[in-house]
């Protein structure tokens, strides 16, 4: 990107005396952006939201907001507010005194806190419920206000803490709606922390992987579910079929042959990652990817039989085996799906360019904890 970053972070390195949390973090982040900090418990992202908050210092680097070094300010001296994912909200006002207190202690006039609130109720579709006490709302409701307290402040960076983990499924996939066009109406730049990937890709503009106190790979929601650069990247976001195997063809287009336990998988290369004929990869292909038939096709050759099939939700999940020691799983609508019952022999196939070639590794797990 061209245009100056509103917020730097310039090799953050934070150690709590039990080892390192972060390492040698930097990231620029852009005016207007829906950035995602994206990773499991454990992995840094949390620290880094209270670092940029000033509710933490790092053990060394530091942060820059519009050019300006804010690393040793307290919170209040930034332009920077946190929505949290328990609201806390003062039980004892009502919607109007909860989000108008930040203006009142900054001295607003009263008919200056009174047009602010207003408008803060307007964007989150509250009009009406400023008398309300918080006992009054539901979980959805009291999140708004909360986020209608935060942004009645007019802050630069809003960061949003997990906020919306505590509401139920179908309340939080509308508040993730409601959170998107809010950011898209006030143009404030958003940093979102969660471990929840399906919100991270509907909702940001980039996301930042993290992993054990380092980024992952950073890139928008089509990129990273697309494009893994890494093993983890690739197993953490979204459904995979990660297959280990050994390169054993590749041309200057970047496609590869890799040989899994016997049997010949077609992939492909990015300019990130080049190895060479005889190397271990993983390849990683998404189960939306697999594509099968009773005829073999271009591009759907390889012989497999259907071993279980598992209906969720109008999709239907289908384990496919190549050879006795390679099994894959497919995901398709149901309702394509009726013509092969267990135990039919199928072809199946994939486009070259939806199977990307990743480091080789195990899976690892993160140390538990949100930290």
């Amino acid at each position: 990107m061209s245009e100056q970053p509103i917020l730097r972070l310039d090799g953050l390195y934070k150690d709590f005396g039990q080892g390192p949390i972060l390492h040698d973090l930097s990231l620029d982040i852009y005016p207007g952006e829906f950035l995602t900090l994206l990773g499991p418990s454990g992995c840094g992202k949390t620290t880094t939201l209270r670092i940029i908050a000033g509710l933490e210092r790092p053990t060394k680097g530091a942060v820059y907001l519009e050019g300006a070094d804010v690393t040793t300010l307290p919170p209040e001296k930034r332009h920077v507010n946190t929505v949290f994912q328990n609201y806390a909200l003062f039980p004892h006002m009502n919607v109007f005194q909860n989000i108008a207190y930040g203006l009142k202690v900054l001295k607003i006039s009263k008919s200056e806190q009174k047009k602010r609130v207003m408008d803060a109720l307007t964007l989150v579709q509250l009009e009406g419920y400023d008398k309300r006490m918080p006992n009054q709302l539901s979980g959805g409701q009291r999140q708004r206000v909360a986020i209608a307290r935060a942004i009645v402040l007019e802050p630069k960076v809003l960061l949003l803490d997990e906020p919306l983990g505590a509401l139920d499924l179908m309340l939080r996939q509308n508040m993730q709606h409601q959170l998107k066009q809010l950011q898209k109406k006030l143009g404030i730049t958003f940093i979102y922390i969660t471990h929840d990937q399906e919100e991270a890709l509907n909702m940001s503009s980039r996301i930042v992987i993290m992993r054990n106190g380092r980024i992952e790979q950073i890139g928008t929601p089509e990129d990273v579910y697309e494009h893994p650069r890494t093993f983890f990247a690739a197993n953490f976001i979204g459904q995979s079929n990660l297959l280990h195997g050994t390169i054993t063809e590749k041309n200057d287009q970047g496609e590869v042959m890799v040989n899994v336990n016997g049997t010949m998988i077609p992939g492909i290369l990015d300019e990130y990652y080049s190895p060479a004929a005889g190397e271990d990869v993983a390849l990683c292909l998404r189960p939306q990817r697999v594509r099968y038939g009773k005829a073999p096709q271009h591009g759907m050759e390889l012989k497999g039989t259907i071993q279980s099939k598992e209906y969720s939700g109008g999709m239907q999940h289908t384990h496919i085996s190549l050879s006795d020691t390679l099994t894959i799983n497919a995901i398709s609508q149901s309702a394509e799906l009726d013509n092969y019952p267990v135990g039919s022999e199928v072809y199946v196939g994939w486009s070259q360019r939806h199977a990307p070639i990743v480091p080789d590794e195990q899976s690892t797990s993160d140390s538990e904890g949100d930290v």
